[in-house]
């Protein structure tokens, strides 16, 4: 709020002697019609499209600027003789004598600007481009989502199941499941039974949010001649969606695999999933050729080479 406010006093500070600007040399022009005049002035038609394109303005905002400045005299509105449906615009005769007559504005607001810049430690337009370039790269809102995130999951504690969490466990698991899917064979084994997932050698992960469960994770142990364990049953609370939780629930797998010598990490899921197939593809998982699989909805599968690759740490 801070930026937008200076930014919009510097803009009304100089708005308001442009406005004067245009009065002392007995220009009969706005100063908002400028960008759009000067293109103009070059000598070529231009549709309204082209023009705000060109000056990167709304077709909207623009359209009002040509009604304004049509109705003033100052340019020209017609069919375009090339394609009937669409109208050009261009200077009329009184916009050609302002052309002409604004030439020692021109050069004056010029030396005085840059004046100005000489006078600055900072120079203004590179800096603006900078911040242009940034925000084009990653929005505002964007960064500062990944900094709620970064705060929100130092909230977040990832511990090892224990017997208290088994009906979360199994909640969490059938809420996601039902939302999209339906709850399968395969599903009711693993979320009735989550002591068997421990007794084979597995894992499950549950992830605390200011000491309440609101995410669980689990890492089956395979009977699998190319894989030894499986990332499973991760779900998070819609609750505490938002918070880095699956990210960290998924750190918290791989870690353990890497702990345990694993070569590769394996998952099965769904494309429509897509918040789920980013976070596995950020976790470093890759699409793999599609095997066997005893859910109905599984129409993807993933590994992670945890060995020997940029994600060994």
């Amino acid at each position: 709020m801070a930026i937008g406010s200076r930014l919009r006093m510097l803009t009304e500070k100089i708005a308001e002697d442009a406005t004067q600007l245009y009065r002392l040399y007995g220009t009969d022009l706005h100063p908002k019609w400028f960008p759009v005049f000067y293109i103009l002035s070059q000598g070529e038609k231009k549709t309204i499209t082209a023009l705000a394109k060109e000056i990167g303005h709304s077709h909207p905002s623009v359209s009002k600027i040509i009604r304004e400045m049509s109705k003033k005299g100052v340019i020209v509105e017609s069919k375009d003789k090339n394609d009937g449906r669409r109208n050009v615009v261009y200077l009329s005769e009184k916009g050609v004598a302002i052309n002409k007559k604004i030439r020692d504005q021109y050069t004056d607001v010029n030396n005085a600007i840059e004046e100005l810049i000489a006078q600055t430690r900072h120079d203004l337009w590179q800096a603006i481009e900078e911040w242009e370039f940034l925000l084009d790269q990653k929005s505002l809102l964007r960064r500062v989502q990944e900094k709620q995130k970064e705060r929100e999951s130092q909230k977040v504690e990832i511990i090892d199941y224990s017997e208290e969490y088994r009906q979360v466990f199994k909640d969490l698991n059938e809420e996601w499941i039902s939302q999209y899917f339906k709850m399968e064979a395969a599903d009711l084994k693993a979320l009735d039974h989550p002591q068997e997932i421990l007794n084979n050698g597995g894992y499950i992960f549950v992830a605390l949010y200011d000491k309440e469960p609101v995410g669980v994770c689990a890492m089956l142990k395979m009977d699998d001649p190319d894989y030894e364990y499986e990332l499973a049953k991760m779900a998070v609370s819609p609750r505490a969606q938002g918070k880095n939780i699956g990210w960290l629930l998924g750190q918290a797998v791989v870690n353990k695999a890497r702990l345990l010598g694993a070569e590769k990490l394996y998952l099965e899921s769904n494309t429509i999933l897509k918040p789920a197939i980013n976070l596995y593809h950020k976790l470093g998982f890759q699409k793999v050729v599609s095997r066997a699989s005893p859910y109905e909805r599984s129409n993807i599968q993933m590994e992670l080479i945890l060995k020997g690759n940029a994600y060994d740490v």
